[in-house]
């Protein structure tokens, strides 16, 4: 399994006229969550890009439990449960404290500049492969 997590402070911007985190706030949340979690195992996502590999989002869903406000202090945990192959599904949660805020899955694919789908690169599958090993 890997896992990582990162601390969010809600910004004023992130919230609606009811001083609620608007829920398409907390996807900018996942990505900059999954993006760490790229650069924790050595694959940084600027990195896997210059070499030709993108990876979209193919499907994505969230369940919130309780709502965010302004100037709270959260911390998003991201982890891949499963050995990636050609899919990869991560999974979030959000936490303020002990309360969990919301969860939420993405489900990803390699693909190259001209859309078409992909093996992910031998040293992505090394990498994440010394975490299910």
């Amino acid at each position: 399994m890997i896992k990582s997590k990162i601390d969010i402070r809600v910004r004023y911007e992130e919230t609606d006229k009811m001083g609620v985190v608007y829920h398409a706030k907390y996807f900018t949340w996942f990505e900059v969550a999954r993006i760490e979690l790229l650069d924790h195992i050595g694959c940084p996502y600027r990195e896997l890009e210059e070499r030709g590999y993108f990876l979209p989002v193919l499907q994505c869903q969230a369940k919130y439990h309780m709502p965010a406000h302004f100037d709270d202090r959260l911390k998003v945990h991201v982890e891949i449960s499963r050995e990636p192959v050609a899919r990869i599904e991560i999974s979030y949660q959000v936490y303020r404290g002990a309360d969990l805020l919301a969860t939420a899955q993405t489900t990803h694919a390699f693909i190259d500049q001209g859309g078409k789908l992909i093996r992910p690169p031998k040293s992505f599958l090394e990498r994440a492969g010394q975490y299910f090993s």
